[in-house]
């Protein structure tokens, strides 16, 4: 069966990463020893895809507060098939329609997805989860960049991507997703709603919203919620209070202020007496395509490794 990968993009997506990613895991995972995967921002999942499928992963608890891509995991866990048929129609409505009406398509639903927010109830399954998980899916892979963006109204406002083509029904990766999360369990929650899942047998994965390295480059919105210095010294506070009252293996991505001041020690501070490592990753989000490149981002654990030369690839 084909390897499942993310079935969505995703800002700070770590697909890029995980050949690098590949030589900062704790060695237990590596020796099979251990066998439970929390990840409390989950995005797009790149890592957990690639965890689960090269490593004895038998248990995962994966959340994120943002509601509709929650949904559309459960979706995707649950009801793949019914999911496919609307994802199906999407394509053909897409590939059909003409380039210069295709942004009428999008705004239409879009303005679906935004009107019909108040009539989901996010805590049960149901027949208009399917719909709405094949909303979510379309407007992802037709947007501008991928961006999943909330208004101060709680609206989804990208604007249409003008792509040629777009890969909305994927059949094969859906399945394979689908298989893939049978092992997972998938909530909407604040990270801090992981400290139950959490043993000495633990890799966690945080993976919150950056802080950004400029004025310029804030994008804290995924949610309808900003994620400032507050909250990542909370964040902080939450990593070392699980490795020191849990035990488990701990690895946190973050980016790196030094890219723009030498002399921002923010994250040195804040994970005072961790590793932190920097590996290196393209800048997706710029208007100017002369400014996207080659910019360092943090990983920061609360273990020893074994440097490895093997990789994964996608």
């Amino acid at each position: 069966m084909k390897k499942a990968k993310p079935f969505i993009k995703w800002v700070g997506g770590k697909n890029q990463l995980l050949e690098q990613f590949e030589n900062y895991y704790p060695n237990e995972l590596r020796k099979g020893t251990i066998k439970n995967y929390v990840e409390p921002f989950l995005g797009g999942g790149a890592l957990f895809f690639a965890l689960s499928q090269h490593y004895k992963i038998e248990n995962a608890y994966l959340s994120d507060l943002n509601k509709d891509l929650i949904l559309t995991y459960q979706t995707i866990q649950q009801r793949p098939n019914d999911l496919l048929d609307f994802l199906e129609q999407y394509q053909k409505d897409y590939d059909q329609t003409e380039q210069e009406k295709r942004n009428d398509l999008f705004l239409a639903v879009r303005q679906h997805f935004n009107l019909h927010r108040f009539e989901i109830n996010y805590k049960k399954i149901s027949d208009n989860w399917i719909s709405r998980a094949a909303q979510f899916i379309f407007l992802n892979k037709t947007c501008f960049n991928g961006l999943f963006r909330l208004n101060s109204k709680g609206e989804f406002n990208v604007p249409y991507g003008k792509y040629k083509t777009a890969m909305i029904f994927d059949e094969t990766n859906i399945l394979a997703v689908s298989k893939i999360l049978q092992n997972a369990e998938i909530q909407y929650a604040n990270y801090s709603n992981c400290w139950d899942n959490v043993t000495e047998n633990t890799f966690v994965y945080f993976d919150p919203p950056y802080r950004p390295i400029s004025q310029t480059a804030s994008f804290t919105t995924y949610t309808g919620t900003e994620f400032k210095d507050k909250e990542q010294l909370q964040l902080a506070q939450f990593f070392q209070k699980l490795d020191k009252e849990k035990g488990a293996k701990l690895m946190l991505s973050n980016s790196d202020p030094k890219n723009e001041n030498p002399e921002d020690d923010f994250f040195e501070k804040a994970f005072f007496g961790y590793n932190i490592f920097k590996v290196s990753a393209s800048r997706a989000i710029n208007c100017d395509g002369e400014k996207r490149g080659k910019i360092n981002e943090l990983l920061i654990t609360n273990y020893q490794y074994e440097p490895q030369t093997l990789a994964i690839n996608f």
